[in-house]
């Protein structure tokens, strides 16, 4: 457990019940004065800061904050940090009770659903005056604007790839994947499983792909489609769905996959983390967490994933996370202050380098430190230009469950509990309630 070592207070917290009482209707909420600019260096304020992650990011953030505080003696921060899991159920509940933190770390997922409800405030009075923007490319700024408000600034950006374990593919005497369509990639993860079994090693090509929501998107913008349009309405149909989780179901029956029973009793490390998996498909920032994980002697590979049409424009560069200022914060200015020394000050790049992914702002990371791994990153970033598209509409509400529930389902599939005709079934009864709301 991560424990404070300076009087600030961390505050890991457990996480009570479920949330059955609603946001508030609305959409992001705007200062209704203008705001103010400075803060009286004689008046010392509070404010709190959410954000989610391991003892690493924990300690990386209780050092940056720290120098913020020395910059900024009158400002004390309250640094609220939780495990991924309990993160979300923990904001819901402070957002139905009009109690979020000042300044809260933002996902792409639930952006909609937070600005549409009245939780966040309204950021454009601080761009360019107290959040500096010139380092921030237009796109990215454009990544935290739902219905024509500005709910969140992003302050790194990440794209989907494939990471490989090149050591146990040196071992097993099998050689890398390095580009090919879904169908030659699932044929390559069953010659890899192949070559486990014959060396009497518990090493899998790798997990199965289509429990990743990110990855189904990528295989519908291929084609030019999108998860949802602008206006909500799904880009696919059951028989798509049936289809691509189809594809896959000879590699579920033959065991050439990581079984899902070996994958529940690691958890919460992935099969890659956990070298039972020669591949995984994540976002790019993953690899620091999956190298640490590991331990020493293992080396890794950063490629793009699959792609079954040429000239397919489906990868993107995604805000990987983002800041937001609850519209019920009494320190706006303050909260502003603290984002953008968390974007765009060279001791905040220079602490977290690519921990929360490439650095958004030019400047923080023209001060990024960038390791082995991290400059990995930034190659491959670089190397997938041409076929980046635009980004996808912000996510409906209810993403983050609908995310979860595909997950679960192909959890199931695996386990063989369910057909894949009931998964479809189940998804789909799923979706109907989210674009209900």
């Amino acid at each position: 457990m991560f424990t404070k070592s300076r009087s600030r207070r961390i505050a890991l917290g457990a996480v009570a019940g479920s949330v059955t009482a609603a946001f508030l209707a609305g959409c992001a909420s705007s200062p209704d004065a203008a705001p103010q600019t400075t803060l009286d260096p004689a008046e010392n304020v509070s404010i709190s800061f959410s954000f989610w992650g391991n003892d690493v990011r924990a300690a990386l953030y209780e050092e940056a904050v720290a120098v913020f505080e020395e910059q900024n003696p009158n400002i004390d921060v309250k640094v609220l940090f939780l495990a991924p899991e309990d993160y979300w159920e923990k904001r819901q509940v402070e957002a139905a009770g009009a109690g979020l933190p000042d300044v809260v770390t933002m996902d792409l997922a639930y952006l909609r659903q937070y600005a549409q409800n009245g939780t966040l405030l309204d950021l454009a009075p601080y761009l360019g005056t107290t959040i500096q923007t010139e380092p921030l490319s237009a796109a990215v700024l454009e990544a935290g604007v739902v219905d024509g408000v500005t709910a969140a600034v992003p302050l790194a950006t990440n794209s989907w790839g494939m990471f490989l374990n090149s050591t146990l593919l040196d071992e097993l005497g099998v050689d890398a994947f390095t580009e090919g369509t879904w169908d030659e990639y699932y044929d390559w993860l069953a010659e890899v499983s192949e070559a486990g079994k014959s060396a009497g090693v518990d090493v899998w090509g790798g997990v199965d792909p289509t429990s990743r929501f990110t990855n189904f998107q990528l295989y519908l913008r291929a084609q030019g489609s999108e998860l949802f349009s602008d206006e909500g309405e799904p880009g696919f149909d059951e028989a798509d769905l049936t289809a691509y989780w189809e594809a896959i179901q000879p590699l579920r029956e033959s065991g050439a996959l990581v079984p899902q029973q070996r994958l529940s009793e690691i958890a919460p490390l992935t099969g890659f983390d956990a070298a039972l998996s020669t591949s995984d498909l994540t976002w790019d920032n993953t690899g620091s967490g999956f190298l640490g994980n590991l331990g020493e002697g293992y080396e890794l590979e950063l490629i793009a994933p699959p792609l079954d049409e040429t000239g397919g424009k489906d990868l993107y560069l995604k805000a990987s996370q983002m800041y937001s200022i609850a519209a019920s914060t009494e320190q706006p200015l303050a909260s502003a202050m603290l984002i953008d020394f968390l974007i765009n000050s060279p001791e905040s790049g220079e602490i977290f380098g690519t921990n929360r992914g490439l650095p958004a702002s030019q400047i923080a990371r023209d001060a990024a430190d960038l390791d082995e791994m991290s400059q990995k990153i930034a190659d491959y970033e670089a190397s997938i230009a041409d076929r980046l598209g635009d980004a996808p509409p912000v996510p409906i509400v209810g993403y983050g469950s609908l995310h979860e529930k595909f997950r679960e389902l192909v959890e199931e599939l695996d386990f063989g509990t369910l057909t894949i005709d009931e998964a479809v079934a189940q998804f789909f009864a799923e979706m109907d309630v989210a674009l209900a709301q």
